[in-house]
């Protein structure tokens, strides 16, 4: 049999583990530090408190046993891959491989000439800092709910900054401003001074986007009270203000970072081509250049369209690029060669607060409001019903006594 290795859990590693577990040629090990998926597409609900730690997260040993006795779930991290000797070694072992796919996604970029932004700022990355940050949330709102109504404590004084106005940075700005909308409703008398402040670099909201989805967004966003601040280039943050480069100063009660992203750190230990943000450039075949056992999909690689137009890292590009990835090992175990790797983006959605979204379908369908909403939802229903029903079905194989190994 083929060993088959996987590196992550996302949304990229785990359709490419999916895909191939029905070929019972292949001996497929998933490998990944943590004990769960973590739907980051959801985070923006988790953040604003209307969705549920069971809506963002999604049990690996379950799911990884629901798919078949060829399939293996190892709980540790890779921290170098020997391409000569085709060996991953991780922090608590070694592991030989046939194929291996790099799908280790990436992490939050917290650049180096933004003073404090690692330390005085939340990521959206990690689902702990998530957690941490909705607690803090929650805990902060309840505070400012029980204080008394005098000038100098007043319940409302709530000013939340969102850096970063990408698609993450977006949806959490308008979620938890829908959010504190209806906070406001309830103890108007308290909550007099919430405000929301949304900033970029960028000349616009959504660089790259659409222009309709950029123009609604900003209408939308307007509706529900939140500044925005682009071609604001941050110079410093502190633990409760922002020093923009003019010399401006914007304070806030809580910040939240979504200004950029960077390869993950297996990424920076190989000997192979990267873009500025630590991004694997592979060959047409997704492979690492020069290798043909190794290959890269999802955020931790720079993944481009048929017409060499850069794609955004996004969980549909993750998943295509998966797609592909697990076409080719099959063609590979069949002796075929292999076709480019060309795919472009379906559809665009944009949850802007509440039963409300914008989207674009294959470039020409615009949509908007709650049908949109509806769309983005099934979408992401969809995708987390197929999880479950193998994650039921592995509980119920050990129910019934089997004993396959999930866990080295």
């Amino acid at each position: 049999m083929k060993e088959i290795v996987i590196i992550g859990a996302g949304y990229g590693g785990l359709r490419t583990v999916e895909l191939l577990s029905g070929n019972k040629s292949f001996d497929i090990t998933l490998i990944d530090k943590n004990p769960y998926h973590y739907m980051q597409t959801e985070a923006y609900g988790y953040i604003a408190g209307r969705f549920d730690m069971s809506d963002i997260a999604i049990d690996l040993q379950g799911l990884i046993h629901g798919l078949g006795p060829n399939v293996t779930f190892i709980r540790d991290e890779a921290v170098q891959i020997d391409e000569t000797a085709k060996v991953i070694i991780l922090k608590e072992q070694r592991l030989s491989f046939d194929i291996a796919v790099i799908a280790v996604g990436a992490k939050t970029n917290f650049f180096s000439f933004i003073e404090g932004a690692r330390e005085h700022t939340n990521g959206v990355k990690n689902m702990q800092r998530v957690f941490e940050f909705r607690q803090a949330f929650e805990h902060r709102l309840y505070a400012k709910l029980q204080n008394s109504q005098n000038s100098l404590n007043r319940a409302g004084d709530l000013h939340i900054a969102i850096a970063g106005a990408g698609l993450s940075g977006v949806e959490i700005a308008a979620e938890m401003a829908f959010t504190l909308q209806r906070y406001h409703k309830i103890h108007s008398e308290k909550s007099q001074r919430l405000e929301f402040s949304l900033i970029d670099a960028a000349d616009t909201i959504l660089p790259g986007m659409d222009p309709y989805i950029i123009k609604k967004t900003e209408e939308r966003l307007h509706e529900l009270g939140i500044k925005i601040y682009t071609k604001a280039f941050i110079e410093k943050i502190q633990e409760r203000s922002i020093t923009f480069k003019d010399g401006t100063i914007l304070p806030f009660d809580f910040i939240i970072y979504t200004a950029g992203v960077k390869g993950a750190d297996l990424i920076h230990t190989l000997d192979t081509p990267k873009n500025r943000q630590d991004q694997i450039i592979p060959d047409e075949t997704l492979r690492l250049q020069g290798s043909k056992d190794i290959f890269c999909i999802g955020d931790c690689t720079e993944i481009k369209d048929a017409k060499k137009v850069l794609l955004p890292p996004t969980a549909q590009v993750a998943e295509k690029s998966a797609a592909y990835v697990a076409r080719s090992i099959t063609r590979l175990s069949e002796e075929k060669s292999l076709e480019p790797f060309h795919a472009n983006v379906d559809g665009v959605f944009v949850a802007l607060g509440g039963k409300y979204a914008l989207g674009i379908l294959f470039k020409k369908i615009r949509v908007k409001g709650y049908f949109a909403y509806l769309l983005k939802k099934l979408i992401s229903r969809s995708y987390r019903f197929g999880l479950e029903i193998k994650v039921n079905a592995g509980y119920k194989k050990r129910h019934v006594g089997s004993h396959d190994t999930l866990c080295r």
